[in-house]
């Protein structure tokens, strides 16, 4: 199963009133386990940065304007993506701009139906607890003291790490193996006994020094309990 975690960052909170992406950043899991591919971009958003974005990733526009526009990475994006499940924090925030810029450039949307909410995962797991990528982080012991500013790529990664948390540890499929296991049948087990080879039995008869300081040291104890009884009587 392939899954790619994924975050962006933008100008805003709306694609619809004019805002973009800047930064996208994905890592690649093949059954819960990441591969160490990952796809990167900090892209052009081709209008200027409001102070209030600026101050949660820290891109300016100054630094983008040197980055490529949506559409000449966009080929890249959507090869990349491909029919992956898309492991998303909050996701119908990142998935609206990206079809937000799929749109302007003509082509297909992406299903939010391909897409998993970690946010949504998170609250049916802990009800009434924060479900923030810094308080998940924080639940699972999740070092994340380098993150003084939002970033696609490093967020991708921590939240890469807290999505196994989520689904029950960083190798669920060792859980998940055993609980597919079958249980054997009946005869199968007459079977894998069957199989064995034959071990003579080894003696276990204690020897006579052996009784001996066993008698020894029952002798010694006071009123031992299993003669009380007796003593009542």
């Amino acid at each position: 199963m392939r899954e790619i975690v994924l975050d962006t960052e933008t100008t805003g909170l709306d694609p619809a009133t004019g805002d973009r992406i800047v930064e996208i950043g994905c890592l690649e899991l093949i059954n819960h386990v990441p591969t160490g591919r990952s796809l990167h971009h900090y892209i052009n958003p081709e209008r200027d940065m409001p102070l209030g974005a600026f101050e949660v990733h820290g891109l300016s526009t100054e630094f983008l304007s040197g980055y490529p526009v949506f559409a000449a990475v966009a080929d890249e994006i959507v090869e990349f993506l491909g029919d992956a499940v898309l492991v998303i924090h909050n996701a119908a925030f990142d998935m609206k701009f990206i079809n937000a810029e799929l749109r302007r450039l003509e082509r297909p949307e992406i299903p939010m139906s391909q897409a998993l909410d970690t946010v949504q995962l998170a609250r049916r797991k802990y009800p009434g607890a924060q479900v923030s990528l810094d308080a998940l982080c924080r639940r699972f012991e999740i070092d994340n003291g380098h993150r003084t500013l939002h970033g696609a790529l490093l967020d991708a990664d921590l939240l890469a790490a807290v999505y196994l948390e989520l689904i029950g540890g960083r190798q669920p499929d060792l859980a998940l193996a055993a609980e597919a296991a079958p249980e054997p049948t009946a005869t199968q087990r007459a079977e894998e006994r069957a199989a064995r080879p034959f071990r003579e039995p080894r003696p276990h008869a204690p020897s006579v020094e052996e009784l001996a300081a066993h008698r020894a040291f029952l002798e010694s104890i006071k009123n031992p309990i299993w003669l009380a009884g007796q003593a009542a009587g």
